[in-house]
């Protein structure tokens, strides 16, 4: 089964938390706080892997972390880092964070990668918090937080060359001569349910084509297989536009061939601005002196574009066309790339968290609730049997503005100060 399309959840490594730990050593005087630094945590990587075709994978598994940084140990001694966790992808796979809808990655070259949640830091052990008037710290820092996210991962096939058209044109049999692909073939519409890619290999050389799935009216608002195969196109560097002129199916040609270039218009302008070759295929049920031909041979070539007779099956005309699209590449080849303009994930603004030293009072209705990202952190980081520590959170919520939010809110002595998981009781004239 083809899957282009996935939506899973990352998270990155906690860092790990600093140690509180004193030399405890005979004939060892003056030993002192020897705590080491807690473990950065494990970095979340995507990576292009060649080697992977579709995003099957992640139907099945949908929630990945990495490993947290391990905790800081006596006798100075860090904790190991958190193991960084690759995620390999197929080369093509855009990775899109799902809240904003931002672009954060397109990963489009083989070994190409990219760090998509940061592992959060170590916390520093109290051997750190050493100084000449506080010789014995009774505290440590807590590890950084990890980092969530959700995201969305998007394929899309990277190939030279596209073949578009209406269902059951030829465009899969083209693809069996041309290459040495074996897409399913058969009458009837819709045989292509998935894209096909096959390397077509002439002069000395080769490009990559790849069979989309036949495209209807109404397809750039999702009719048909609509958008999931018309995204594949985007990458493609030239159309071969494959029409049935024999008009098997009682459709006119000139019809088909204006609604196809309607429906590519009308999901991207920009694919209209990529060369396309039009195969008129199945001419061996005509003459090329069929009046309906000439009529839409006239009609296409009005528009700017050159018309190859062919017969896929037989194949008669198909080394032209090939040839014609192979001299395009090469002529693009030659010409400056023009970049895809797309919004991209600020990931400087996304480490840099402007609300990180605020701290927010709730009140419940019978507790006042403090939240703050630092704020947890220095709670996680107090030791509660220390007054120093103890000393230094209440003095970062009263500096925080905390205390003055709460007054007028109109907290009482005996109220319920709340903390995560911790209360305790609010006095005016002994909080510090």
């Amino acid at each position: 089964m083809f899957v282009d399309r996935a939506r899973i959840y990352i998270r990155s490594g906690k860092g790990g938390d600093g140690a509180v730990s004193f030399r405890r050593e005979p004939f060892v005087p003056e030993g002192g706080p020897d705590g080491g630094d807690g473990g950065k945590g494990g970095d979340v990587i995507f990576q292009a892997d060649e080697n992977l075709r579709t995003l099957m994978d992640f139907r099945y598994k949908r929630k990945y972390e990495a490993e947290n940084g391990q905790n800081g140990m006596k006798k100075k001694r860090f904790g190991k880092n958190g193991q960084d966790l690759v995620i390999k992808v197929p080369v093509g796979t855009m990775v899109i964070d799902e809240e904003s809808g931002l672009l954060m990655k397109d990963l489009t070259e083989n070994g190409q990668s990219f760090v998509a949640a940061r592992g959060g830091k170590g916390g520093k052990g109290n051997a750190k918090y050493a100084t000449p008037t506080r010789q014995a710290p009774n505290f440590a820092e807590a590890g950084g937080f990890a980092k969530e996210r959700n995201v969305i991962l998007e394929m899309k096939l990277i190939a030279d060359v596209g073949l578009v058209g209406f269902p059951n044109v030829g465009k899969s049999t083209l693809l069996s001569v041309a290459t040495s692909a074996k897409p399913k073939i058969a009458n009837y519409h819709f045989t292509t349910i998935e894209p096909n890619l096959g390397v077509v290999e002439m002069f000395g050389t080769g490009f990559v084509m790849a069979d989309i799935a036949g495209i209807i009216e109404g397809a750039h608002e999702g009719a048909g297989l609509g958008h999931k195969f018309l995204k594949h196109i985007e990458r493609t560097k030239v159309l071969i536009h494959v029409v049935d002129v024999a008009g098997s199916e009682g459709r006119d040609p000139v019809e088909d061939f204006d609604k196809i270039n309607r429906e590519l218009a009308q999901y991207s302008p920009g694919l209209m601005k990529k060369p396309q070759i039009v195969a008129a295929n199945k001419i061996d049920l005509i003459s090329e002196d069929d009046p309906g031909y000439i009529r839409f041979k006239e009609h296409v070539e009005a528009m700017g574009y050159k018309v190859f007779p062919m017969s896929a099956p037989i194949n008669i005309g198909v080394r032209e066309v090939l040839a014609e699209a192979a001299a395009q590449l090469d002529r693009l080849a030659q010409e400056p790339v023009e970049e895809e303009s797309l919004e991209m994930f600020d990931f400087e603004s996304d480490s840099f968290d402007p609300d990180y030293r605020t701290v927010r009072v709730v009140f419940d209705g019978r507790n006042y609730i403090l939240e703050g990202k630092q704020l947890e952190k220095i709670f996680n980081s107090a030791n509660f049997n220390d007054a120093g520590s103890l000393r230094y959170l209440y003095r970062y919520i009263e500096n925080s503005g905390a205390i003055e939010k709460m007054k007028e809110m109109g907290i009482e002595d005996g109220d319920t100060i709340r903390i995560k998981d911790f209360e305790f009781e609010y006095f005016d004239e002994d909080y510090l």
